[in-house]
């Protein structure tokens, strides 16, 4: 009996499934053993439990918020704070998950420049002026936050806008020039866009600013009106 169940054993250990089993275990072994060693070595820098932050109130468009920075001994950033809209709206989901994002990133040992320039000129609702004299228009939240961060923590350079052909340059266009021109009517649309968004209420379903329709307002991001039809 042993060597009938001996020898059973060993046909079913040469069966094609069996055969394969073991052929996939020694092709994953060597890279999963790899990337558990990788993420072993990535120590996460976590904050200390009182830690020095700064606070920045911010309004873009008709949108304010709040914008805080916890930061480490040395002054460099390690997490971000961003406060937006009503609880539970799209928009202030939105901004959790991206400051928890940020902060993961930065404790991990993300570069914050490197964070900075791909949110950078981001476009997308809400978007307009601001009451910031060093950002005075911004293209979206992100934007204006990642400008901001830039600004405070990296270079002064950040705040600037413009059509720039070296490092700090930034060239304004000559009147009666045809750029001069198309910047000029650039300008007159974003001042009517304001002007028409002006005193609009946030979207109750997404949290973005409404457009007139008529005697109410539609959003043009999910198609929620103030109540008209």
């Amino acid at each position: 009996m042993k060597l009938g169940s001996s020898a059973n054993l060993a046909v079913l250990s040469d069966t094609p499934a069996a055969t394969k089993e073991k052929e996939e275990k020694k092709t994953l072994g060597p890279e999963a053993h790899e990337q558990r060693d990788l993420f072993v070595r990535a120590q996460r820098r976590k904050l200390s439990d009182e830690r020095k932050s700064v606070t920045h109130k911010f309004s873009v468009g008709s949108h304010e918020g709040y914008l805080i920075v916890g930061m480490y001994e040395d002054g460099v950033p390690g997490e971000v704070f961003i406060k937006m809209s009503k609880e539970g709206s799209t928009l202030s989901g939105f901004m959790d998950g991206l400051a928890i994002s940020i902060s993961i990133g930065l404790q991990y040992g993300v570069p914050l420049k490197t964070l900075v320039d791909k949110l950078t000129n981001t476009r997308f609702e809400p978007s307009g002026f601001t009451q910031n004299p060093e950002i005075r228009y911004a293209s979206s939240v992100l934007d204006y936050i990642a400008r901001w961060l830039g600004g405070r923590f990296i270079s002064l350079d950040y705040l600037k806008r413009g059509t720039a052909t070296s490092v700090g340059e930034v060239v304004t266009p000559l009147r009666g020039t045809p750029a001069a021109d198309a910047a000029n009517v650039q300008s007159d649309q974003v001042g009517d866009r304001m002007a028409e968004t002006a005193g609009a209420p946030s979207c109750p379903t997404c949290g973005m600013l409404m457009s007139p329709n008529g005697s109410c307002f539609k959003c043009m991001n999910c198609g929620g009106t103030s109540g008209c039809s």
